[in-house]
């Protein structure tokens, strides 16, 4: 078994922004991670504007107005908000 050691310099957001169906997040390195909004319930009930005030940190991503947070290595492991479900699911 192997373990992949990646740089955590290189994991540190530089950008972020939501489009109406994904969150967006270039990395140092300018590696893009992509993951639905789905996954983040709180950030898809957001406003757009709400959404577009989020702060960088060395490893994640904080929406003040919303108070939330996320972390680089969740998004990265495909780690969901507690309820998060897909829309079809949502839509049952």
């Amino acid at each position: 078994m192997s373990t992949l050691e990646i740089d955590e310099d290189l994991l540190e957001p530089m950008k972020a922004e939501c489009t109406t169906t994904d969150l967006v997040v270039t990395l140092a390195d300018g590696v893009q991670i992509v993951t639905p909004l789905w996954w983040y319930p709180r950030l898809l009930a957001a406003s757009p504007e709400q959404r577009k005030k989020v702060e960088l940190s060395p490893f994640g991503l904080h929406w003040p107005d919303i108070d939330e947070d996320l972390s680089i290595e969740g998004m990265l492991t495909g780690s969901k908000a507690p309820g998060a479900k897909p829309p079809a699911e949502a839509a049952e």
